[in-house]
């Protein structure tokens, strides 16, 4: 389902007064489908913005600025009035175009009575909402994320909450390095560190390559592939990263020398990381997740033994990260040192700044036209 409001102008300033760091002109994933229903109305914040998300009675999912115009009280503390939403302060109420249809004890509804209202489509069981400009809102333009309700395959997910900000996840997911130290116990053995990356770019499109041949397998791959801990594997990682926040890993393994790195994965197993980060606040995350596997569907238990051990890993991602942030908010201003390892993530990072500020500036000419 597709609902695409009409054009609208704003321009965003955070709490400084300084330029937010956010790419507004975007696709993001505000929601699992399950989140959004008609009993319970969902406020989040995204990108700053504070959102209210619903159904209307046919199903279609309809995303507002969760602030009556009237007097700013939330609407997501209100209730459904058919396809409308009330204010749950007195009782003005609001159609899916975010437009006032009716004011309690008056006939005449101001014409400036209205909130905002954002784009949005119900895709691979995520909600998308365009947080920028309704006008250039393309759902042609959404990223691919098929393999979630792809019937050849099982996938299990969730939605984390990341106390930082979301370019230090994608820095984190474009790195897998740090498997071997932060995730030893489940992802990581010490050959991944020791193996080098290739990075390369494509337009805004990132992708790391990394291939450990002839190793032993971490623990995860011995449970998911039924290797024995003392097999050798040939284990690869390609990460691809799109804006502004969407990172897919392909990753696996098959038996050493089997022709896994000329393309021949028969003697192994393939699986499907995939993540769409939301910012929340410049310094929290909506972090939205899933792991699909298309070997052995047929056993739900081993779609929840690679959901589990993802989750394990992934809140040790987050608690580092969590640390970082909080380094950085004590000395903004402290230096950073890049290592060979860095490539991916910093390749990430240039994309984000860059379209950040390709996006500012244009704002800045349609503001003073």
């Amino acid at each position: 389902m597709v609902y695409l409001p009409g054009k609208q102008r704003y321009n965003y300033k955070n709490n400084t007064g300084e330029p937010e760091m956010f790419i507004r002109n975007a696709w993001y994933v505000a929601a699992w489908d399950h989140e959004v229903g008609r009993t319970d109305l969902l406020r989040r914040e995204l990108l700053g913005d504070q959102v209210v998300l619903y159904r209307e009675l046919d199903g279609t999912t309809v995303a507002l600025e969760d602030r009556c115009c009237h007097r700013h009280a939330p609407l997501s503390k209100g209730e459904l009035v058919e396809n409308n939403i009330q204010c749950p302060y007195h009782g003005l109420e609001f159609d899916r175009t975010g437009q006032c249809v009716k004011v309690p004890g008056q006939s005449a509804i101001p014409p400036e009575a209205r909130v905002r209202a954002y784009p949005t489509v119900e895709r691979n069981h995520w909600i998308w909402i365009w947080m920028g400009d309704p006008a250039l809102a393309n759902p042609d333009d959404i990223e691919d994320f098929h393999w979630i309700d792809d019937p050849d395959y099982r996938a299990r997910g969730e939605v984390l909450h990341l106390e930082g900000n979301y370019v230090l996840l994608v820095e984190n997911l474009l790195d897998l390095s740090h498997l071997t130290f932060i995730h030893r116990t489940t992802l990581g053995t010490s050959a991944v560190a020791d193996t080098p990356m290739k990075t390369e770019r494509e337009g805004d499109l990132v992708r790391v390559t990394r291939w450990v041949m002839d190793n032993t397998p971490p623990p995860f791959f011995q449970r998911a592939g039924g290797f024995a801990a003392d097999a050798h594997i040939d284990r690869w990682q390609i990460i691809t990263f799109t804006p502004p926040g969407f990172v897919r890993l392909d990753v696996g393994g098959a038996v050493a020398g089997s022709g896994a790195e000329k393309g021949d994965r028969s003697q192994g197993f393939t699986m499907r990381n995939l993540n769409a980060i939301t910012p929340e606040t410049e310094t929290t995350t909506h972090y939205f997740w899933a792991q699909a596997h298309d070997f052995r569907t047929d056993e739900p238990w081993l779609t929840d033994m690679l959901y589990e051990n993802v989750h394990t890993a992934f809140m040790e991602d987050l608690d580092i990260i969590k640390a970082q942030q909080e380094n950085i908010l004590a000395r903004p201003d402290a230096p950073r040192v890049d290592i060979n390892h860095d490539g991916g993530g910093l390749q990430g990072r240039r994309v984000i700044e860059r379209l950040v500020e390709e996006e500012q500036r244009a704002d800045g000419r349609q503001a003073a036209e």
